[in-house]
């Protein structure tokens, strides 16, 4: 496979993640729509990493760890904003976490945080 290929390969499964994240949204599957959220940023991470390294990308999920392993230019926010994303993936995973989230969550918050995820998407897409 080719570098673009291994490129696109990540993109593609992005954006299928994109697609059921949405789903999920208007299903009003918040914490489900959130981890999908952390997936789809994983992924397009690791088509910049696979762009940067020319490598298959490690076999983590921390987005924070991730970004950092690339060339990309990201500010505080940015990673502060990721670690928060990282939650989504955590607590979707492990009940006692789960049961905790689903607490918490509501549509606005959903909304608010799954549309950032989408801008930080968009942009991070935009840089490949």
């Amino acid at each position: 496979m080719t570098l673009e290929e291994q490129i696109q390969y990540w993109v593609d499964i992005a954006e299928s993640d994109v697609s059921v994240a949405k789903e999920l949204l208007e299903k009003e599957r918040f914490i489900y729509c959130l981890f999908f959220g952390h997936l789809f940023l994983e992924k397009i991470l690791k088509a910049h990493y696979v762009k940067d390294t020319n490598e298959v990308p490690p076999r983590i999920h921390d987005l924070v760890k991730l970004i950092r392993k690339t060339k990309i230019d990201y500010s505080p926010e940015l990673i502060e904003f990721l670690n928060r994303v990282n939650d989504f993936q955590i607590e979707s995973r492990y009940p006692d976490y789960k049961t905790q989230l689903y607490k918490t969550l509501d549509k606005k918050y959903t909304e608010e945080n799954f549309e950032k995820i989408l801008e930080v998407y968009q942009w991070l897409k935009s840089q490949l």
